[in-house]
């Protein structure tokens, strides 16, 4: 085996940024149904850490898997790929 294993990569759009050097990250993914046979979105929110606190709701960004920082938070916002539109 290799030592070192591919880490989970996701992209989605922050929900939230009220916590400090956290960010809530939205992630919607399509499935097929098991009996219809029919494409359905599903989301899931995963909590990331944003050390420099760069990420604004509505920006699209990279979260990577690392190791567990908190009780609930176990990714970590690697780069913002759209920045959210400013009204």
């Amino acid at each position: 085996m290799s030592g070192e294993q591919k880490r989970k990569v996701l992209v989605g759009e922050v929900v939230s940024n009220k916590m400090q050097k956290t960010v809530v990250v939205k992630v919607e993914r399509l499935i097929q149904h098991p009996e219809y046979k029919r494409r359905v979105k599903r989301t899931k929110k995963y909590k990331a850490h944003d050390e420099m606190n760069r990420c604004q709701v509505g920006d699209t960004v990279r979260i990577v898997e690392t190791r567990p920082l908190s009780k609930e938070k176990r990714w970590r916002v690697v780069e913002i790929l759209t920045k959210a539109q400013e009204v």
